[in-house]
């Protein structure tokens, strides 16, 4: 008979769940995608209905419910942290407190009730909701990282902002079995430093980190010793400790204090005020620290334990151009990185806990891996598509795929954007050939188009390659499959043009729309790329596509970037990749074997209060 576990996380940011059946992940969702609310933090009671529904169970049928943290070891830390910081960071305290004793506090009591109101609406007894079991946070990150993944035994590095106490943790996952070998506690993140700069630039902390990271190549690095001298003491090994009067998001709303304002000579960017040479150059300055930080870290856990194997998870691990450098050193033989390193991705690790650790089950390796290519969310039949484009009197047309393809190349070759929504949606923050936006990479405009005119959002902002696994050596300089998007590489030199004098003494944005390879629009100004590499086995579709592509042009990538406009969450339904399609100057939209031309769609009355629907990070 088999046995379901359900994962959860919430209440922080990017709430999920996720479902395993007797040790299969068969579906995860984010709640954000459901509520239309980008990192929606919220119970996942939509995730949680979805994953049911997709196995046919509701929750009478689930051995054991099992949350992503700990809430008592979190509020111990809050507590210490504000009483150790009183009288300072008061506001801050009442603020958090009124939240804990009016949800998280009684956590339990808060997620049974809404279990069974999930358990109501499939017209079930309230009454038969399962056990609920704790994991702790960290302890999910490394599951979450460990047991998809495709190795026997393992490292496991953690880096995130904070779980209970926990901001840097080292695991050693092998078998069925996770043993902690130490952790780095709060105050003292790596996560938490890197969000600091997000701030003290202009972003939003917890969503805008990939921007930072995205801008540090139009800068220098000209303030990392200023960094390492006064903000954060990094050790031979990799541990460090960070200088806390310099920050303030231990005990305030802010992430910075006057000290760190004052060292830097001003005030944080105000939201959407102009980028300056100087923030590129703090973008540049932390990424190096960031990326110093994790190779020594990687170094010394070779060192320490002999194995051969890395898996990451947490925040951190999102950082792709750290991770590229990691792949480069070649410090492990092997690199495995968690799709959803985030919060989200610790509902699934939660669900790992309880199977592997809480129930001793054994574990199968996968030897690509078990995240089935995180198309784990909600698919939408050909009938269910035509159903509602005819109920909404929506021009289309169907072709079978061999059709479909063809014609997309095409379009494609032409310079039109075309928003692709195939199959079972990704899970994790990419877009990965499920709900994704596509362009020719070869067109020097595509990347201004797509990020002025489809996206509505920075232009200095990369966008990535989705490449032919079987192509990549051709394309970039890597060896390694990438199919999480998650490894940075550099384009193949022979792709590359070399600048002129007059373009090389160009500084910070003006080196934007120089083009410097034959693929310039998913080439970075430092001549990177951060790099998906599609499998013939894991997205059919996709890998035909772009197969399709490659027969037209010779050119075996395409651009891929996220299915949404900013501050809004990637698409999930037919009805919200339609409404995206008509609210932005994409030229063609594609619901599995139909496509829809803009040209022939009813015209829609600009709404110029659309985009203040939406929160702009």
């Amino acid at each position: 008979m088999d046995q379901y576990i359900l994962g959860i996380s919430c209440y922080y940011h990017d709430s999920a769940a996720a479902l395993i059946k007797s040790g299969e992940i068969v579906a995860a969702a984010q709640e954000e995608r459901f509520s239309r609310k980008k990192h929606d933090s919220r119970f996942p009671k939509h995730a949680v209905t979805y994953c049911l529904k997709s196995q046919g169970i509701n929750l009478s049928d689930v051995n054991e419910v099992v949350y992503y943290e700990k809430p008592l070891l979190t509020f111990e830390r809050l507590l210490e942290t504000y009483l150790g910081a009183e009288p300072r960071g008061g506001r801050s305290f009442v603020a958090a407190m009124q939240i804990w004793l009016k949800e998280k506090l009684f956590l339990k009591t808060e997620l049974k009730k809404n279990l069974k109101e999930v358990q109501a609406s499939f017209n079930a007894k309230s009454s038969d909701i399962p056990n609920l079991l704790f994991s702790e946070h960290h302890l999910s990150h490394a599951a979450a990282a460990f047991y998809p993944s495709p190795f026997e035994e393992s490292v496991v590095l953690c880096m995130d902002g904070v779980g209970e106490w926990a901001t840097t943790s080292a695991w050693i996952g092998k078998g069925n079995q996770i043993n902690s070998l130490w952790e780095i506690s709060f105050p003292h993140s790596l996560g938490l430093l890197y969000s600091a700069f997000t701030y003290y630039c202009g972003f939003k902390v917890n969503s805008g980190e990939y921007k930072l990271m995205g801008l540090a190549p139009y800068g220098e690095p000209i303030y990392v010793n200023k960094i390492k001298d006064n903000l954060i003491d990094i050790k031979d090994d990799g541990t460090f400790r960070l200088d806390i009067s310099y920050f303030k998001y231990h005990r305030g709303f802010r992430m910075t204090a006057r000290k760190f304002h004052k060292l830097f000579g001003r005030p944080p960017r105000k939201v959407e005020t102009e980028l300056t040479q100087f923030h590129m150059n703090l973008a540049a300055s932390i990424q190096v620290v960031t990326e110093e930080i994790v190779l020594k870290l990687a170094k010394s856990l070779r060192q320490e334990t002999g194995i051969e194997n890395l898996c990451l998870a947490g925040g951190v691990a999102l950082n792709c151009v750290a991770n590229g450098k990691l792949l480069k050193e070649k410090i492990f033989n092997d690199i495995w990185i968690q799709p959803a390193s985030g919060d989200a991705g610790s509902a699934l690790g939660a669900a790992l806990v309880g199977w592997h650790q809480h129930h001793e089950q054994e574990r199968t390796v996968n030897k690509n891996d078990s995240m089935k290519g995180t198309y784990l969310g909600p698919e939408f039949s050909n009938d269910e598509i035509t159903q509602y484009l005819r109920q909404i009197n929506a021009p289309y047309h169907t072709h079978n795929d061999s059709e479909l393809f063809a014609l997309l190349a095409k379009e494609l070759d032409k310079g039109h954007v075309i928003g692709w929504f195939n199959g079972p949606m990704e899970f994790g923050p990419r877009s990965l050939g499920a709900r994704s936006i596509l362009g020719d990479p070869r067109n020097q405009r595509m990347q201004s188009v797509m990020n002025l005119k489809i996206k509505y959002r920075e232009s200095f902002r990369p966008f990535a390659p989705s490449v032919l696994e079987e192509e990549v050596n051709n394309q970039f300089e890597m060896n390694a499959k990438s199919p999480y998007m998650l490894l940075v590489a550099p384009v193949k030199k022979e792709l590359c043009r070399l600048m002129s004098e007059e373009e090389d003494n160009l500084f910070g944005i003006e080196k934007l729309n120089i083009p410097r390879s034959s693929l310039p629009a998913i080439t970075h100004v430092d001549y990177s790329a951060r790099v998906q590499t599609v499998s013939s086995t894991t997205n059919p579709r996709y890998h035909n596509l772009i197969s399709a592509f490659k027969r037209k042009t010779g050119c075996p990538t395409i651009v891929n970037t996220s299915f949404n406009v900013r501050g809004e969450p990637i698409v999930c339904t037919p009805q919200d990749a339609y409404r995206c399609f008509m609210r932005t100057e994409m030229d063609v939209l594609v619901l599995q074997n139909q496509i829809l031309y803009k040209s022939e769609q009813p015209k829609v009355e600009k709404d110029e209060t659309w985009m203040q629907e939406f929160e702009l990070d």
